[in-house]
Order: C-alpha cells, then structure tokens, then sequence
C-alpha cells in the first residue's frame, strides 16, 4: 500500500486501521506518567519539555505532555496538523496569527492547521503543563506532515522569514 502519492487510496490506507488494538508489552494500552518518553532537548525547535505518549497503539494521533516553565513560551510555529492543549495546571495566552487569547487550568487550547502560534507561561513561579494532542500521525502516515518552526519571534518576525524563504 502505498501512503501517499498517485497509488493511494483511503480505501487501502483505512483498512490497516485495526478496529481493535491488541495489547502487547511494546504497545500496551496504558502508559504510566514514569513511562513517557522526553524529546531530546536538542533535537527538537520547541524550548519547552515535551515528554510523548509514544507507546500507546494510537494510529492517527500523538499524544504529548508538555511543559511550558515559569515565564517562558514554546517557540513560534505553524504545521499542518491540528493541535489541541487541555490546560492540567496553569495559567498562560497564546497568540494564534493575530488573535491573542488567555486560559488556565481546565481550558482547552485550539491551534488550527497551518496558522503561526505560540504559547506563553504566564507565571512568575510555576510551571504550566499541557495535555497536547495532535493528529500528526495520520498526516505523517497520508505523506503530508509540515512544520516549521521560527524561533522565540513573534508572529510578523515569522511571516517575514518565511514569506522570504518561500519568494526563494
């Protein structure tokens, strides 16, 4: 089955989709908190700790932890996933293009497909920590994952860059 390009079908491409999933010890159905797997620092653009859920069997999704510390903010971005933050502890905004919106404990965050954002820990002292969801495994799996990542900027900085980047 090929996952992208002109011999895809969602017909093949759904029918890998296992109505069920078969526990098994490398994809268990549940994954302890001491279990999550955090990104490497250094290979990732964000500035915030990112610990994924990688081991669950989901298909089309990811699932992060994320960790904004006090005072900081993730980098400004933009990708062709959808992402959702449920807000576990804290209280913070995120700009998402020209809107900036405040949340806290409790809240979801929305960030729709290919618009810049960046989230930001609105605390002096405490860390904010994001459930995020993601549904870049099936964009990655349909062949038509991006990101880009500008850096601590704000959202015209990254217009600018990449709008420079794209005229190349």
């Amino acid at each position: 089955m090929s996952s992208s390009g002109p011999d895809f079908t969602m017909k093949d491409f759904l029918g890998t989709v296992s109505a069920t999933v078969p526990a098994s010890p490398l994809r268990p159905i549940v994954v302890r908190a001491d279990e999550l797997e955090e990104l490497p620092t250094d290979q990732i653009h964000n500035p915030t700790l990112l610990s994924v859920a990688g081991r669950l069997p989901t298909a089309t999704f990811e699932l992060f932890r994320q960790t904004i510390p006090a005072g900081a903010s993730s980098d400004m971005q933009r990708h062709h996933h959808e992402t959702v933050h449920y807000v576990i502890s804290g209280t913070g905004h995120s700009e998402v293009e020209d809107e900036t919106v405040a949340w806290s404990t409790g809240d979801f965050v929305y960030t729709p497909p290919w618009t810049w954002h960046r989230h930001y820990n609105d605390s002096a002292d405490a860390p904010v920590e994001f459930l995020t969801i993601e549904n870049s495994r099936l964009l990655n799996l349909l062949g038509v994952g991006r990101r880009q990542s500008a850096g601590l900027v704000t959202v015209d900085e990254a217009r600018a860059r990449f709008s420079q980047e794209e005229d190349q």
